[in-house]
Parts: C-alpha cells; structure tokens; sequence
C-alpha cells in the first residue's frame, strides 16, 4: 500500500481578495501577518520580500498567510490601503487646526506631519513606489488627498482663492510624491534635509504669511 504525500503550501493560482476574519483569532492574526508583511517590505522591499519570510516573522504558517492573502500584491495592497487611510486621518487632524494658522504656518506643519508620518511607518514608501499599484487606484486617492490639501489652503488665516489652492494643492502632491521616493532610495537624513528645502521653496514661491 502506498502511502499519499502531501503536496506543499502554495498560493492559489487564481487568487480573488484577501480573506475577512469573522473570529477575534483570525482578526488577531491578520493585524500580526499585516505588521510582519511591513517590516518585510521595508526592510527588503517589495521585490525581494517574500511571503515565506512575512509568515516566519509573524509566527505563523505559510498556509495561513496564504489563507488570508492569497498573493504578496493582495498582503501589500491591504498595508499600503491601511497606510493610505493613516495618512487622509493625519490631514483631516491638521484640518481641526487650520482655522487659526497662517498659509506658511500650514505648510510647515503639512510637511514636517509628513516626515513624522514616513518615520512612523517605513513601508509606506516602498508601498507606494511598487510597480503593481492600480493605475485607476493610485488616481483616486491622489485626487483625494489634492482635495484635502487644497480645501486646508482655503481655510487659513490667509486664505488662498479656490483656484490657487487646487493649483499649489497640485504642487505641493507632487512634492510629497518625490520625498516619499527619497525615503525609499536615500534614506531619513537626506529625506529631511530635502524637506527643509522644500518648506523654504514654498515660503519663498507662495509669500503667504
């Protein structure tokens, strides 16, 4: 009689979405394969990360990593959201303190928020620089966060007109998108120093006080 083998772990070949814990175990377990996936990806990076090391730094199997996130873009996609809703809270906070501030006041705070924020959670720029991102996705969260920022430009204490708030709204996305890049490449001395400049290049542009 022979004896049937069992055929190892792997990931689904058609995987849909990541599975939804309905028990407080499974709940814990995904919050722990989560926070092992982004010390993972950043300390390696998206690329040469792999699942096998994300389930040993979480403790668990690679059958259960594979059970709640099929592939490594479904795990990363779920962190980078997480991240992305840590980010729109961080701006809705500075918007309960806008009222009472100054437009230069506004930006200082805007981006030394942002460097507080890229420290606290490492992966995010490796996150948002991987190549597998939805193009449609990545879209609508830059016009929502372009929303944010403008409507946090229009109500200072010296209040720029809507149109120039969409308009430095713009700019000041796609600064953030470049020191976000910093972070992955050059590392959190070079990123703030480069934030520095920034806050200074705007003061300079804007001459908003």
């Amino acid at each position: 009689m022979t004896t049937a083998t069992r055929a190892p772990t792997k990931a689904p070949e058609a995987p849909g979405s990541p599975k939804i814990p309905r028990l407080e175990r499974g709940k814990a377990r995904v919050v722990a394969l989560k926070l092992a996936g982004a010390q993972v990806f950043a300390e390696r990076g998206y690329d040469a990360a792999t699942m096998t090391e994300i389930a040993t730094r979480a403790s668990a199997s690679i059958g259960s990593l594979y059970q709640f996130f099929p592939t490594k873009e479904l795990l990363a996609r779920a962190i980078h959201d997480e991240l992305l809703d840590a980010m729109t809270v961080m701006l809705e906070e500075l918007g309960k303190e806008v009222g009472s501030r100054t437009g230069s006041k506004l930006i200082d705070l805007l981006f030394a928020r942002l460097s507080e924020f890229l420290e606290q959670h490492p992966a995010f720029s490796t996150l948002a620089q991987r190549g597998e991102v939805d193009p449609e996705r990545k879209l609508a969260t830059r016009v929502g966060m372009r929303q944010q920022i403008g409507l946090l430009l229009s109500r200072t204490t010296t209040p720029l007109t809507p149109e120039r708030s969409e308009s430095v709204a713009i700019l000041i996305l796609e600064l953030m998108k470049m020191v976000v890049g910093l972070g992955k490449t050059d590392g959190p001395k070079v990123r703030n120093a480069v934030l520095d400049e920034l806050r200074t290049m705007l003061f300079r542009h804007l001459e908003i006080g």
